[in-house]
């Protein structure tokens, strides 16, 4: 399984990769909006970690970018702020899938990761 982290923070991409890489999945990384979308390119990943606040570029304009060269890809999205905390990124980004806290604990975001690249994306129609 193809998995994308995109995150500026590397301490916290990096943990959540050793995470995701003791379950064999094959897991990449980038920090930036330009280095995501090579990745998505490069990888049509089936899972993709995504940090609503990236230091540089922006998270939606991923998302966008993966939902029409990777329709398949879903997008966890991770935050640390309460934005969108109402959930209104689910009518801002068609490829979201969860939306979780960045503290949330690397074992149980490993397990949603396994759960969504099982499922089949909700916005195929």
């Amino acid at each position: 399984m193809k998995v994308l982290i995109v995150e500026s923070e590397p301490n916290l991409a990096d943990v959540w990769c050793r995470h995701l890489r003791r379950l064999n999945m094959d897991v990449s990384v980038a920090t930036t909006q330009a280095e995501a979308t090579l990745q998505i390119i490069e990888t049509c990943p089936e899972v993709m970690i995504l940090d609503l606040i990236l230091k540089n570029g922006s998270a939606l304009a991923v998302s966008d970018f993966a939902s029409y060269r990777s329709p398949e890809t879903q997008v966890i999205f991770v935050t640390n702020t309460s934005f969108f905390s109402d959930g209104s990124i689910f009518a801002h980004a068609q490829n979201a899938c969860a939306f979780v806290q960045s503290e949330t604990p690397p074992d149980d975001l490993a397990a949603m990761v396994e759960y969504y690249a099982a499922r089949p994306p909700a916005h195929t129609a």
